[in-house]
């Protein structure tokens, strides 16, 4: 996907100028917002989408929603404009929060639950990871009924499955060997 090596090129940039005026963090903290305001609001991605809307529009419509944010991400809204790449913007967001992760040692495990996750459970897991990672962990809930109980547990590409999904197939495979 072009559009996925264009956010990277771009989240390393914002990046490398956030680090230069020692403010990743906070930068961090708008790529947070954006992602979720896109994510949230059909209507700003529509209209981040939308090609009849005209770039200054957009521009101006983002430093409005994110008048608070840091300059170096109301610079990335200006790069946007020049280059006419909006529709970009949460692929951005993303790759930003993921390179800040990893250069702060922080490290997302997605746990795929057929109910939202609880306080109890979510420290289980955090109590599993903890055996076999020295990183910072975050933990990332997906809500999946097919998985029926259990989770899966994924951080980075390691993989552990431990749902009664996984445990009805390989039953079912025993049974047709």
């Amino acid at each position: 996907m072009a559009g996925t090596r264009a956010a990277i090129r771009y989240a390393k940039a914002i990046l490398d100028i956030a680090k230069a005026n020692n403010n990743t963090t906070s930068v961090n903290n708008d790529m947070l917002s954006i992602s979720a305001a896109v994510k949230e609001s059909k209507e700003l991605k529509g209209f981040l989408l939308n090609p009849t809307v005209i770039g200054n529009v957009k521009l101006n419509a983002l430093l409005e929603v994110f008048a608070s944010a840091q300059n170096e991400t109301k610079s990335l809204f200006q790069l946007l404009l020049e280059n006419k790449r909006f529709e970009i913007l949460h692929a951005i967001a993303s790759e930003y929060n993921a390179l800040f992760d990893e250069l702060n040692g922080i490290e997302t495990a997605i746990v795929t639950t057929a109910f939202p996750i609880s306080p109890d459970l979510e420290s289980k897991v955090l109590a599993k990871i903890k055996e076999f990672s020295n990183k910072t962990i975050t933990i990332q809930n997906v809500v999946d009924p097919s998985i029926i109980g259990g989770f899966v547990l994924r951080i980075g590409d390691k993989q552990f499955n431990a749902s009664v999904a996984s445990k009805l197939q390989s039953l079912k495979q025993e049974f047709s060997n």
